[in-house]
């Protein structure tokens, strides 16, 4: 079976990083369940091969197991965990970049439509067909021949967004290759808030970058993220203070200012409510289970 080669290949190439020698393509590996990391899904296609994941966006909690997949189509502060996990049965899991050029290229070649507009959450899980298991081990195996790469990689990529494109979520795949999709305007917002994320927040700016009035931005703009623009701002800020105080020697002050909060009280507070500790213990627990990570295996938000 597809999916009995798939953990057998991705118990041996999965590393320290979830990168690999093919690009765009991630594995995943961890030997136990573990505590919910933070990170940014940029689009991502998500496929478990053994255990369990759990994601958490907003107040939406998804979970997905051996067998089926996610699609991620916008940059998503999301949370991850793994709920079930062994060393003998360890989390194994194979992601692909979304890549919108690839499925814009692509929906151009073969005249697939738009397949109608996307307003459910940015997250869904579906059962993965065994066409779209049997692409991804290909992939894969190419881990084994790294000079057949170069040629056969994109195919399969065309094949994998092929799949998924006449899948289940195929219409919100779709929405990630055009240009004047929903998810296409709301990731143009999403792109200005990571990249200026200290700066204050005008939604009827971030609405114009859109394309969009104020109103049905915000409408689509939580539909797609399941938060608003100013929460979606916060949990950017929240992870950057989170990375800084994990990688840096900086004190909680400097890098409460550093990404864009006025009062070090309110960075303090609003840091303890979303990751459950002050930022300077959380620091100190950070940067020990990072060490333990080391030997652990790749983690991956998705």
């Amino acid at each position: 079976m597809s999916l009995d080669e798939l953990r057998t290949l991705i118990a041996r190439h999965a590393g320290r990083s979830s990168t690999t020698a093919v690009d765009g393509l991630l594995l995943s590996a961890d030997h136990g369940p573990t505590p919910p990391r933070a990170g940014i899904a940029d689009p991502v296609l998500g496929v478990v091969a053994q255990g369990r994941k759990r994601l958490v966006l907003g107040d939406s909690v998804y979970e997905y197991g051996a067998g089926q997949y996610l699609i991620v189509p916008l940059g998503l502060p999301v949370t991850g965990h793994v709920v079930e996990a062994s060393t003998e049965r360890p989390l194994l899991g194979a992601g692909l970049a979304l890549r919108p050029a690839a499925i814009a290229s692509l929906l151009l070649e073969t005249g697939a439509g738009p397949g109608g507009r996307a307003a459910a959450p940015g997250l869904s899980v579906s059962e993965a067909p065994a066409d779209l298991l049997d692409a991804l081990v290909r992939m894969v195996r190419l881990l084994d021949h790294p000079a057949d790469a170069p040629v056969l990689a994109p195919m399969i990529e065309r094949e994998i967004l092929w799949r998924l494109i006449n899948g289940e979520q195929g219409a919100l795949v779709r929405q990630i290759g055009l240009a004047d999709s929903r998810v296409a305007q709301i990731g143009r917002a999403l792109r200005w808030i990571r990249d200026h994320y200290t700066q204050p927040l005008r939604v009827e700016e971030l609405a114009r970058r859109a394309g969009m009035s104020p109103s049905p931005f915000h409408r689509h703009f939580r539909a797609l993220t399941a938060m608003t623009p100013v929460q979606y701002q916060k949990q950017i800020r929240l992870q950057e203070a989170r990375l800084r105080l994990m990688s840096t020697g900086e004190d909680v002050a400097t890098v409460g200012f550093a990404v864009g909060y006025d009062s070090a009280s309110q960075f303090s507070r609003e840091y303890r409510r979303h990751f459950g500790l002050p930022p300077g213990r959380d620091a100190v627990r950070l940067r020990a289970d990072r060490r333990e990570e080391v030997t652990a295996g790749s983690a991956a938000p998705w």
